[in-house]
């Protein structure tokens, strides 16, 4: 069983930067699709980013060019770095694991199999 555990959620002025992690219980993060989803209340989920097996990224429109995600694969961690942030960032930050695609990952939930609690981010104006 898969365990995914995120943290470094928190409050931050519209401009200002962010970084959550991702801890995963096994090497998933190295061989699988890994991707970060974000919920605003009200609003259902939506796919922000996601990295291959090889350090490939895709990004959703509206974060391209402010969010990085990115790996560390020898702590099994899977990050995503928030710059430049808007209040209309503001949601509960899930990250997820495909048992499925390790390459090509979807920007879509149903692809993802394994998923954490998630972490709030708050971005005031």
């Amino acid at each position: 069983q898969v365990q995914l555990v995120e943290s470094g959620g928190g409050s931050v002025q519209s401009g200002g930067s962010l970084r959550v992690s991702c801890a995963a219980s096994r090497g998933i993060v190295r061989n699988s699709c890994m991707g970060w989803f974000r919920q605003a209340l009200g609003k259902d989920r939506e796919a922000v980013a996601a990295i291959d097996e090889y350090g490939r990224t895709n990004y959703a429109d509206s974060v391209k060019g402010r969010f990085t995600i990115s790996r560390d694969n020898a702590k099994n961690t899977l990050l995503l770095q928030l710059d430049s942030t808007i209040p209309e960032d503001t949601a509960m930050y899930f990250c997820a694991a495909s048992r499925y695609y390790n390459i090509g990952c979807p920007l879509a939930a149903p692809a993802y199999t394994y998923w954490g609690q998630g972490t709030q981010v708050t971005v005031s104006s």
